[in-house]
């Protein structure tokens, strides 16, 4: 008994990991708002209909689901999405468009935990809801771009694509209606599947058009600019297609604002990107370093159809994601954790006559903003010294019966070993002096 461990797939955080969970936290929480969305929550249990509604009843084998005692089918959020939703259609009419806003939030998936998913993980979101233009889409782009650069990152790329353009190129190529969702299904997968596999996919799926559609597929997904996307168009003779001309004004435009913001070095057009749920409308990204070494760090698009689907008002919504997992992962191959090692502002090393003095300067400290702890037990000034070293302190605040009777504090810089006189109403001044260092 006693050798208890987390459930398989889930996390205990200690406080270094906890550090690094808050340092995303607030990086995330500081960009957003310099976008001026704003933050929600939401339950954690939600009606499993929720989630059937949206992604069908395929996705119950993935959730943490169950009958709570009132007879409820209820499940553990796998994302925010529908419940996001759920918040912005009960309320669409009394809000002030468009919407912003942004969630960190933990999320739980009943699935094979393996490298970069786990089955419990945290998530930063952000949407856009009522706003159908192609800023939107381009103010979430910027702001997943911002977040990557204010975490140091640099060997990333934004991989767009645009899904209403592919259904148009998949119109115009005679394609039924009803094979659309499963074809793009099957583009999403090729980029991690033999070649093979997706043609012999399509040949499955329509075999009057597929060795085309393949050959067309594996050019299309070669196209990586404007430039390029219309040489394709012209050589299969797609360029007078009205509906696929106004998706490529639409790309053009957004690059153009993207392009504004200074986003667009870290953007690039990549069709293979066709983002696996069938709720997306429009625009979709991906976010892979440039190694593509690893998992997508985050993705998202347009899913202007969602809130109809699930029973509301339509609401042209734009969002995005970013897991937790991989971004850690990613952050320490390229060296860029923050230093959990930090320690202490201050411990306070006193005698035991002069306990009370020291408890009046450690509450002194901390209602200034320091972090500050002292010894609980009766110890020697060589004891105490270790106990502040051991705890990473930056400084030793010594309040013994010299101190006491001159009214002055003793500080001490735990690095370079100056030491220190000063009144109390100076001690805060001098600490912020030697953080600055």
């Amino acid at each position: 008994m006693g050798a208890y461990q987390p459930l398989l797939g889930f996390r205990d955080f200690y406080p270094k990991n906890q550090k690094i969970l808050n340092f995303l936290c607030q990086t995330v929480r500081k960009t957003a708002t310099s976008f001026g969305f704003e933050e929600y929550s939401s339950p954690v249990l939600e009606p499993l209909e929720l989630f059937t509604a949206k992604s069908g009843d395929e996705i119950v084998d993935q959730l943490f689901n169950f009958v709570d005692k009132g007879g409820r089918a209820v499940a553990l959020r796998p994302e925010m999405t529908p419940s996001v939703v759920r918040m912005i259609g009960a309320n669409y009419s009394a809000v002030k468009k468009p919407i912003k806003w942004f969630n960190i939030a933990e999320n739980f998936r009943y699935e094979r935990p393996q490298k970069g998913r786990l089955r419990a993980f945290y998530q930063f979101n952000f949407d856009i809801f009522g706003e159908d233009s192609c800023y939107a889409d381009a103010e979430i782009i910027s702001l997943i771009i911002s977040i990557m650069r204010n975490l140091k990152l640099q060997d990333f790329c934004v991989r767009i694509s645009d899904r209403e353009l592919w259904v148009a190129f998949l119109r115009a190529t005679g394609i039924a209606e009803d094979d659309m969702i499963p074809i793009l299904s099957i583009i999403d997968k090729s980029e991690r599947e033999n070649p093979e596999k997706t043609r012999n996919s399509l040949l499955k799926l329509c075999p009057e058009y597929a060795e085309r559609l393949y050959t067309q597929i594996l050019n299309l997904k070669t196209v990586h600019s404007i430039d390029d996307l219309n040489e394709f168009l012209v050589n299969n003779r797609l360029k007078d297609s009205t509906e696929i001309q106004e998706r490529v004004r639409k790309f053009q435009k957004l690059l153009s604002v993207l392009d504004d913001f200074k986003a667009l070095d870290s953007v690039v057009i990549d069709f293979s990107i066709v983002r696996g749920l069938a709720y997306y409308t429009g625009f979709v990204f991906e976010v892979f370093d440039r190694e593509l070494s690893s998992r997508a760090l985050a993705g998202g698009g347009r899913y202007d159809t969602l809130a109809e689907k699930l029973g509301y008002q339509h609401i042209p919504a734009v969002g995005a994601a970013i897991g937790d997992v991989t971004l850690v992962d990613f952050l320490s191959k390229k060296g860029l954790l923050p230093n959990t090692e930090r320690g202490l502002d201050c411990f306070v090393i006193f005698e035991e006559t002069c306990r009370s003095f020291a408890f009046q300067v450690t509450n002194f400290l901390r209602n200034n903003g320091f972090s500050v702890d002292f010894s609980m037990h009766e110890l020697s000034f060589d004891k105490q010294f270790k106990s502040a070293i051991d705890r990473n302190a930056r400084f030793a605040v010594i309040c013994g019966e010299q101190e006491k009777v001159r009214k002055e504090i003793k500080l001490k810089d735990l690095i370079t070993r100056e030491e220190i006189f000063l009144p109390l109403d100076k001690l805060v001044d001098r600490l912020h002096v030697g953080e600055a260092r």
